[in-house]
């Protein structure tokens, strides 16, 4: 791929998305996530993928029912990387070359997380797949998405949905007047309070201009046209000067 098109992104993946809606892994869903990738990587994009942990723990979640919060969320990044391992089975299935790095140490099964090394990985064409969070409790994997994309020089992170397939004005599960967008500023997404990834990867965004695309995964190809650089779902970006 020329230098005039050269396109690094990260796609951040739903933990709930790899269940199928159950507990664990759905293989025929991971299988068919990690073709869309493959995809994606044959036509010339550098990948790195955030997956959540929501199949298996929500440390938020467990917090409300009693754990404290910390040890939940150690349990939740332990989730995410599980699903990082099922998507590199998958992804070398397909003939991806692909490496896992996790913010807590744990060399039998993946590499530290160094963004360097993960830049040199994305350069020879494999997919990193980032796992245990943050490595510290309290961050959500929106918000680690963000702070990945940006250590790497990603051009925008891909914000994967399910059940919805862009930004509205209101939830258009009840409220029939809610208007599509297609392309909308961080500014006037905070001014309407459309705060569709937490709060602290929207300001991690928005204050370092880089643009999110918020895309559903319901429909089947929408992974791989989201890699690729289609105009699907919404586009939150920095405010033109």
């Amino acid at each position: 791929m020329s230098q005039a098109t050269f396109r690094r992104v990260v796609l951040k993946l739903s933990g709930e998305s790899f269940g199928g809606g159950s507990v664990g892994v759905d293989p025929d869903v991971v299988q068919g996530v990690a073709r869309q990738i493959a995809a994606g990587v044959a036509e010339g994009v550098q990948v790195a993928v955030v997956v959540g942990g929501g199949n298996f723990f929500r440390g938020a979640e467990l917090q409300r029912r009693g754990m404290e919060r910390a040890r939940a969320d150690y349990m939740g990044m332990l989730g995410t990387v599980m699903n990082c391992l099922a998507l590199q089975d998958f992804l070398e299935k397909e003939g991806v070359d692909t490496r896992v790095q996790t913010a807590i140490a744990m060399a039998q099964v993946a590499e530290a997380y160094l963004p360097l090394r993960a830049i040199r990985h994305l350069e020879k064409g494999r997919v990193v797949i980032f796992g245990a969070g943050a490595g510290m409790p309290y961050f959500s994997t929106d918000t680690v998405a963000a702070q990945r994309a940006l250590e790497i020089g990603a051009q925008e992170v891909l914000v994967s949905k399910n059940g919805v397939d862009a930004v509205y004005t209101a939830d258009p599960k009840t409220d029939p007047d809610a208007q599509r967008l297609d392309d909308i500023t961080f500014d006037e997404a905070l001014k309407r309070e459309l705060m569709v990834v937490d709060q602290a990867a929207f300001s991690l965004c928005k204050d370092n201009a880089l643009p999110m695309r918020v895309f559903g995964a319901d429909d089947e190809g929408n992974l791989r046209r989201a890699v690729i650089g289609e105009q699907i779902g919404t586009l939150i970006h920095a405010a033109e000067d």
